[in-house]
């Protein structure tokens, strides 16, 4: 058997254990692309050690160690809380308080899952006191926190970027950001006319005022810190991993951030997943694979609808497994060969119908996203009936989002 083949049956295999199983696939991805690069393809040691996504891996460890310290500090639980003392008790603002203010933090840096599992507690415990529906709520903080990841400056944005750049589709950041919100904006609007908004219109003030943390020298000087790393990233385009590191390392040494701490919250199975499962992909183009993976994908559409197409099939796949950790790095590389094999298609277009496809799906509870959302409902609901509404919404948004890359996104993507 070819090793071109082999690669590619080891990629299917590391995909259908992200569907079927708990196992962190990216070691598993390393395991295999060992085997088949030193086995079959009689590479050496040194060959496979070249395919490691340095660059990848330290933007990611860099973003989420300066996240990190902001999460540890309480920097980030500040900035939510009074954020909440803004609504004086309105509770109809609720749900878009919940989708604006979960976008902005995942934007700025440590991405969707961080985002949820800061803003889910919160949101979920207001939308009790608020007698909002769980839903609406899980609806918002899902949604709001994937509007703003694929920002340039996030983590999950910063892996997207470098995967598009390998496919030479770099220096799109803006429209990947901006269809990717757009998409997620939607369906939140969608949601709240469906699941209870109207209703919160005719509802009076309810005490949702939290005690906020007050803020403290620590606080602004993490803010402080952040806006100058964000804003060298976004007008001196400096490298965000880089800086994030340097920023980091600010804050430990000046006393405001805790190394230990810091380290405590990076998201390190996420980055083994990535990281891994881009060894795997450097094995697959550099034996051959990718080329037989597009032809795979070309079966199944047209120049004419591979917009919907690809949208669909990461959506699904995405349902049950990791959309950065397995869909993105698998995906994104094949989009040259893909339009190629087609014979046609825009491969801008291909390329963010991949990541708004498989993104529009992360509120079902078999995601991170969902399953943080129903870990934080009050004791005394009903999680059994949140955890289908999710399940069903999140299959919904497979079509979805297929017909928003068919027939919006074209429209604005040249």
């Amino acid at each position: 058997m070819s090793p071109a083949l082999l690669s590619l049956l080891a990629l299917l295999l590391v995909v259908a254990a992200s569907l079927t199983s708990r196992v962190n696939v990216g070691v598993l991805a390393v395991a295999l692309a060992w085997g088949v690069a030193t086995f079959a393809a009689d590479w050496k040691v040194e060959q496979l050690m070249a395919v490691f996504p340095s660059s990848l891996f330290l933007t990611l460890l860099g973003v989420t160690l300066l996240f990190g310290i902001a999460q540890a500090n309480g920097t980030m639980q500040a900035v939510t809380h009074h954020g909440v003392r803004l609504l004086q008790g309105r509770a109809v603002l609720l749900p878009p308080f919940v989708f604006l203010l979960s976008c902005l933090i995942s934007t700025s840096g440590p991405g969707s899952v961080a985002t949820t599992a800061l803003m889910a507690p919160l949101a979920m415990g207001l939308a009790h006191r608020a007698k909002a529906p769980m839903f609406l709520m899980a609806l918002m903080v899902g949604n709001g926190a994937n509007a703003g990841n694929l920002s340039p400056i996030s983590a999950i944005g910063a892996l997207v970027q470098t995967l598009m750049e390998k496919a030479g589709l770099g220096g799109h950041a803006t429209e990947v950001l901006v269809m990717n919100f757009a998409a997620h904006a939607i369906v939140a609007v969608a949601a709240w006319a469906m699941f209870g908004g109207p209703a919160m219109l005719r509802g009076g003030r309810v005490m949702i005022d939290e005690a906020g943390n007050a803020f403290t020298r620590a606080h602004w000087t993490t803010l402080t810190v952040g806006v100058l790393w964000v804003s060298a990233v976004l007008f001196l385009k400096f490298n965000p991993g880089l800086t994030a590191f340097a920023a980091a390392a600010l804050l430990v040494v000046i006393g405001t951030g805790d190394d230990s701490a810091m380290l405590k919250q990076v998201p390190w199975p996420v980055i083994v997943m990535v990281c891994g499962v881009s060894v795997l992909i450097g094995v697959l183009e550099k034996t051959g694979g990718m080329d037989l993976f597009t032809t795979v994908l070309a079966k199944l559409a047209t120049p004419g609808s591979v917009n919907g197409v690809i949208a669909g099939v990461t959506g699904l796949i995405s349902t049950y497994s990791s959309t950065s950790g397995v869909v993105y790095p698998a995906f994104l590389p094949a989009v040259p060969g893909l339009v190629a094999k087609l014979g046609g298609g825009n491969p801008l277009q291909i390329a963010i119908s991949i990541n708004v496809g498989a993104a529009l799906v992360d509120v079902s509870p078999l995601s991170t996203i969902g399953a943080l959302c129903i870990a934080a409902v009050p004791i005394g609901y009903d999680t059994r009936q949140l955890f289908r509404q999710l399940l069903v919404w999140g299959f919904a948004m497979t079509v979805v989002g297929a017909l928003f890359c068919q027939f919006v996104v074209p429209m604005f993507i040249a």
